[in-house]
């Protein structure tokens, strides 16, 4: 359990937070390129960590991420004028370029003073499908990390998002939590019998053991653990990697995730699948996967999890049953939500806003759950405290998540030697 001031420390992540700057001070996926604006299109806003942006991209197509309030006087960018190389705030006129330099003052005589003054702008890169963004102080820009999925071009990689209204620190939980899998997802699991999907003949074997073996380490990028469930005389090793600040690498090999804050009770929970084989990024493959686990565009609308329909009715809460199907589940349906998506988000939605974490009972099976608030409160309290944030300045390209039969007496780590485990030893029995 967590005191509300340590709750409120590693879960708030406004401006004036302490995990706020530390989230400002990595690299962090703003929206899919295909949700940037065409080059010269008109401004569109989005909400990042409680502060509202703007995106845009110029008419030579490179992209920008402004404040949302002009530097002059603050009215909104969301309402700017596109004008070819810049955006034109419509109040008196100042224009700014995606680098933030100051095009024109038309209102201001002297024309000396734009170029003592620069627009408030962000470091950007595209890559893997996405926007990204820095937001941090620029003396202290990072490295741009390179994942795997940004070797593949679109045709070999899916990118999908599911907006949960929750604390992002909730979605993450369920990334790193093996043991609910066999329960929550019966009868999704279920259906991957004889499907053809990677995803499916990755995971059917979850659904015969409830109570796998988990252990963990803490790692210079968070932490990694693995859940072992048995394989005749041998045994499945699934490992998944935090990667702090909002980071998983899925034990499946070919699955990243970012859980990104929106604000305090609400995030963006990205999904890329890649294979460097096959064109999943296309039809059929494409729409088959996302269909599968619930991330079709249909299935998250009528849940409200599209940045669309996430404050209208079609929004999952208390109020409208989080739209669980109760006919579905007494005619043998385990949840009755429509796949594994709706499953986790129901139950990381109905715990509140914001989890109140001071009276949980953590167990032999919740391993990874403890690390997973122990590296956050790291991150936290080194910005805090004025000390090195962990986790900033490491390669994560080297980071995967992975899985593989293993002996009874093989110790798991091997499969990820490159892992550089700061300490190890969180280990539990199988969980009763």
């Amino acid at each position: 359990m967590l005191t509300k001031q340590d709750n409120d420390l590693m879960c708030r992540t406004g401006q004036d937070t302490p995990m706020g700057q530390a989230m400002r001070r990595f690299w962090l996926p703003v929206m899919h390129l295909s949700d940037v604006p065409a080059a010269g299109g008109d401004p569109k806003e989005v909400e990042l960590l409680g502060e509202h942006f703007v995106a845009w991209r110029d008419e030579q197509g490179c992209a920008g991420l402004f404040s949302a309030y002009c530097l002059h006087r603050g009215a909104s960018m969301a309402l700017a004028r596109a004008e070819g190389d810049g955006l034109r705030c419509i109040y008196h006129g100042w224009k700014f370029a995606v680098d933030g330099a100051v095009l024109d003052t038309p209102n201001v005589a002297d024309p000396k003073f734009r170029e003592r003054i620069r627009g408030r702008t962000f470091p950007v890169r595209e890559a893997g499908g996405l926007l990204w963004a820095y937001l941090g102080p620029r003396d202290a820009e990072p490295a741009f990390p390179h994942y795997p999925f940004m070797d593949e071009d679109d045709a070999h990689r899916i990118n999908a998002c599911a907006v949960a209204n929750c604390n992002y620190v909730q979605v993450i939980e369920g990334l790193v939590d093996s043991s609910h899998l066999t329960v929550l997802h019966a009868s999704g699991l279920a259906r991957t019998n004889g499907v053809e999907l990677d995803f499916a003949k990755k995971t059917t074997h979850m659904q015969f053991e409830a109570s796998p073996l988990i252990e963990a380490d803490e790692t210079d990028f968070g932490f990694h653990y693995v859940a072992m469930r048995s394989a005749g005389d041998r045994r499945v090793a699934r490992i998944a990697s935090f990667i702090a600040p909002c980071f998983v690498a899925n034990p499946n090999g070919d699955l990243w995730f970012a859980v990104v804050p929106v604000n305090d009770e609400r995030c963006n929970f990205f999904h890329v699948w890649w294979n460097a084989d096959k064109r999943i990024g296309e039809e059929p493959l494409r729409t088959q996967q996302l269909a599968f686990v619930g991330l079709d565009e249909p299935t998250l609308a009528k849940y409200g999890m599209t940045a669309a329909t996430c404050e209208g009715p079609a929004a999952m809460d208390w109020r409208n049953g989080y739209r669980q199907d109760r006919d579905r589940q007494r005619a043998g349906h385990f949840t009755g939500f429509d796949s594994f998506t709706q499953e986790d988000a129901a139950c990381s939605i109905s715990s509140g806003a914001i989890r109140d974490r001071s009276q949980e009972m953590l167990s032999t099976a919740d391993i990874a759950i403890s690390r997973l608030y122990r590296s956050l409160l790291a991150c936290a309290r080194a910005v805090r405290d004025g000390q090195p944030l962990p986790a900033l300045n490491v390669e994560v390209g080297r980071v995967v998540g992975t899985s593989a039969e293993i002996g009874m007496d093989e110790d798991w780590r091997g499969l990820v030697p490159h892992h550089n485990i700061v300490s190890s030893g969180a280990r539990a029995a199988r969980a009763q």
